[in-house]
């Protein structure tokens, strides 16, 4: 199956999910493409699935009508999304025209910690 990852992914998902013909975003040369645009060149070059953690995109675009399957991440950070490869490539495997859904991968909390080493 023909897979686009969005560029808010870590590119060695692309790896992960050999099973697929998977590109990103970067590779098609659409970073930077809105939502609304980018969704229609990915569904004018065959792809079958659209695989992002941007959030505003569901409450943005209407999915009905369309001809790719979207998939929503829940993080974007490579060490919570590997755990979930797994469930990704179920995902990949139940796409449907039109459908999206989403894999809970976590999501990167900021610790105390952190906030004092900015």
């Amino acid at each position: 199956m023909r897979v686009l990852l969005d560029e808010n992914l870590p590119h060695r998902l692309r790896l992960a999910l050999s099973a697929h013909d998977v590109r990103t975003v970067a590779y098609m040369g659409w970073a930077g493409i809105q939502n609304g645009q980018l969704l229609a060149l990915v569904e004018s070059a065959g792809f079958a699935v659209f695989i992002t953690a941007d959030r505003k995109l569901e409450q943005q675009q209407n999915f009905t009508g369309r001809q790719i399957a979207i998939i929503f991440l829940t993080a974007q950070e490579w060490h919570l999304i590997l755990p979930h490869v797994q469930e990704i490539a179920a995902a990949i495997e139940r796409a449907k025209p039109g459908t999206h859904q989403t894999v809970e991968c976590g999501r990167f909390q900021r610790t105390q910690q952190n906030r004092t080493n900015r």
